[in-house]
């Protein structure tokens, strides 16, 4: 496949962290960017069905945030393994998402002319960023970044022919993509009107929900606000969108403020420690989730000795933000709290097969397994979710209601789940001894489920591993270990 991984002496490589896209990767405008790409890409009338039938962006966005930005690192990065790799992955993820929307539309994720509609998105929110942040791109840089998403493009799907090869073609095709295709779809609502709105506390402020709630106020509506003022100006019109008065003003001021951080010094801003910052929870060993606790405890103790000092004194309720718990290694849900964080994975209010796949989808990635690996534990939870249908699936309809999961919840445990988490084990035991030696057990905590955990003496054998996966999945307890790969925002 043509890839343009090459260019000339003088030209910078179409990836490495030399490329044009490269330099957008700690930039504070891209954040801006990426929501605006993400709302057109929901737009289009296949990917919004996807993304409603498939993405955990509205449970977890978090943790889709982190997805994201790995894979685009991967697959602009340098190294041609990696990204054929990444390609690969993302393929296969893609050839299991197909089906139909509302209006009995199919939809499928590879299909071609919606790959290339998604790349569209991202080149050309790029190239608005700069613009409304006043450092609009030469004429020379957008050809050289354009053809950089062109080899992207090339890399996932063998070539780019979906894309104009001129980049003036490029413009006419954007506009007749936004004129004629793009709708105001669920996904583009959910988005716009109730992610940011409603967005969850990532694991990190997990343990300060007034704070959090307080600054999504503010916050969530300007977003919005801020993202539809951008969008195009025809599909603005034709999906009804509302804008609030001086959105315009607020998005040029917000671009224009973003882009001021070219004046920090070089590696002032690192957005892969940002989003990995966010995913850790408060009860994690890493120094910087330490440091968000002790400041907790701090706050906590200033406001109780504030409480003592206020004249009216009295009690005025339990602590909103308490500290979190720290080390603490299991405690219980409620049933609908479990079905909520960990079963309901799409956040759509069921269950079904799509929140038992995301389940899988994350695992694999969190995991890096190969093809093999990962069909064996996309089977296994195909397997489990035909048994949970059958025992769970009271009225027919093809999905488990939260009333119906809290009805029967011992029938989790069935001989399906044990089977996933022996398909986990294998592919965490890498030398096939029968036990997670030192090495493999940190590799899974560390790279899967962010925690450095004290390795186990003598390994971690089967049966055990197996106990405490099934304990979490069916047990409703809390678990440090599991709980950031399942339950994290």
């Amino acid at each position: 496949m043509t890839t343009g991984t090459t260019g000339t002496a003088d030209e910078p490589p179409l990836f490495g962290p030399e490329s044009q896209f490269g330099s957008f990767f700690d930039d504070p405008r891209w954040a801006l960017a990426m929501i605006r790409a993400t709302v057109l890409e929901a737009a289009h009338p296949q990917i919004g069905a996807a993304l409603i039938d498939h993405s955990t962006f509205v449970a977890h966005p978090w943790r889709r945030l982190r997805n994201t930005f790995l894979s685009m690192r991967r697959m602009f990065g340098a190294d041609v393994a990696v990204r054929e790799r990444e390609a690969a992955r993302l393929n296969r993820l893609h050839a299991r998402m197909s089906g139909s929307d509302s209006r009995g539309r199919a939809y499928d994720a590879m299909d071609r002319a919606t790959r290339a509609w998604v790349v569209a998105t991202l080149f050309e929110s790029a190239v608005t960023m700069c613009r409304l942040s006043g450092q609009p791109l030469d004429q020379d840089t957008m050809e050289r970044m354009y053809a950089e998403y062109r080899a992207f493009l090339a890399a996932l799907d063998g070539d780019a022919a979906e894309l104009p090869e001129e980049l003036g073609d490029f413009w006419r095709y954007f506009d007749r993509v936004v004129e004629s295709q793009l709708e105001n779809t669920e996904a583009a609502r959910v988005i716009l009107y109730r992610l940011f709105d409603h967005l969850p506390a990532p694991a990190l402020l997990d343990g300060a929900p007034t704070l959090w709630a307080a600054g999504r106020a503010v916050v969530g509506p300007l977003l919005g606000a801020i993202t539809v003022a951008s969008l195009p100006e025809p599909y603005r019109r034709r999906a009804g969108l509302p804008e609030m008065p001086g959105a315009h003003t607020l998005m040029r001021g917000a671009y224009l403020a973003a882009g001021l951080a070219r004046f920090l010094p070089e590696g002032w801003i690192n957005a892969e420690s940002i989003i990995e910052g966010l995913s850790l929870s408060p009860g994690s060993d890493d120094p910087r989730a330490r440091t968000v606790a002790a400041l907790y405890a701090r706050m906590k103790r200033a406001s109780a000795l504030l409480r003592l000092l206020t004249p009216l004194g009295g009690d005025t309720g339990p602590d909103p933000d308490p500290a979190p718990s720290i080390g603490t290694s299991e405690g219980r849900r409620s049933a609908r709290e479990f079905f909520r964080q960990v079963l309901d994975q799409t956040g759509d209010g069921h269950l079904d097969w799509p929140d038992l796949a995301a389940m899988a989808r994350e695992l694999s990635t969190r995991l890096d397994l190969d093809e093999p690996e990962e069909t064996r534990l996309y089977d296994a939870f195909a397997a489990w979710w035909r048994e949970l249908q059958a025992a769970l699936d009271t009225d027919g309809d093809g999905r488990v209601s939260a009333d119906e999961y809290a009805a029967a919840i011992p029938s989790l445990a069935g001989p399906a789940l044990i089977r996933v988490a022996e398909v986990l084990f294998d592919a965490t035991d890498k030398d096939g001894n029968g036990s997670i030696d030192a090495d493999e057990y940190r590799a899974l905590f560390r790279s899967a489920f962010h925690r450095d955990l004290a390795a186990t003496d003598g390994g971690y054998g089967r049966s055990t591993f197996v106990g405490d996966f099934l304990s979490f999945m069916s047990g409703r307890r809390t678990s440090t270990p599991y709980d950031p790969l399942l339950a994290d925002a």
